[in-house]
């Protein structure tokens, strides 16, 4: 199997390890049992000091780990720059990176503020297209980015409000990137991934009646972990999906197929 996915020394940046429960952390796991080198990017100091506790915890060497605030060009530029100089290649992006402010949660999707609005749409999907364009340069050898969506981006979710339209432009943002970078080689995919105790989900009202109403009507009769979106998305990131791009993948126990 890890010769089909030709994962092995792979530079991978991993982007949005807020804890253990993170998803973007379940893709970390997964790219390292598959033996992809991980480049880590955090926001703040304290940040970086629950990335470090958590790879003395699991015992993950990371390849680098890198300052990078994606509601700054400059930032990204920079972070990109750094991992691009010490690694002459980079293979893959996940973008796990989300964020809207709490009152923009709460009450109704009507109340949304301007500033609210913005926010959450530079926060959640611009971001994606900001880092592509500083990683592609070094994308020189084709590669994959993958992003973490939700079925909120498609469906009305109470309580997901602003969140919802962000991830709505994040799944375009896909399809668009998908349609200029394919011509080098690069694909661009988003994971829907279902409901999962991390720590955003805390800001959604409804989490725990969602969780509930997926384990008891979804296909599957239960929720994902993790690890399950961790898997698919080292799936699609490697050898196995070279002919897959702009693409939306449910990982989600089936939920989404249903009325």
């Amino acid at each position: 199997m890890e010769d089909l996915l030709q994962m092995k020394d792979k530079n991978i940046v991993v982007m949005g390890v807020a804890n253990k429960r993170s998803l973007a952390w379940g893709v970390a796991q997964s790219l390292h049992q598959a033996g992809a080198n991980l480049i880590f990017t955090y926001r703040k100091d304290r940040s970086l000091k629950k990335l470090e506790q958590l790879l003395e915890e699991f015992q993950i060497e990371a390849k680098e780990v890198v300052q990078c605030d994606v509601n700054e060009d400059e930032s990204i530029q920079q972070a990109f720059q750094q991992i691009g100089e010490a690694n002459p290649v980079i293979h893959g992006v996940v973008h796990s990176i989300a964020f809207a402010h709490a009152e923009d949660l709460k009450g109704d999707f009507l109340d949304t503020s301007r500033s609210g609005f913005s926010f959450a749409q530079d926060t959640s999907a611009y971001s994606l297209v900001a880092v592509a364009k500083a990683a592609k340069p070094f994308m020189t050898e084709g590669g994959s980015f993958i992003a973490m969506s939700y079925l909120g981006a498609e469906r009305v979710v109470e309580g997901y409000n602003v969140m919802g339209v962000a991830k709505a432009s994040l799944e375009a943002s896909v399809r668009y990137l998908a349609a200029d970078l394919g011509k080098h080689d690069i694909r661009v995919n988003a994971i829907s991934a279902g409901a999962i105790r991390t720590l955003a989900a805390k800001g959604v009202p409804s989490f725990n009646e969602i969780l509930r109403k997926i384990e008891e009507t979804s296909p599957l009769r239960r929720n994902v972990t993790k690890e399950e979106v961790g898997d698919m998305t080292l799936a699609m990131m490697s050898h196995l999906s070279r002919g897959v791009t702009g693409e939306i993948v449910y990982v989600d126990s089936g939920y989404n197929i249903l009325g």
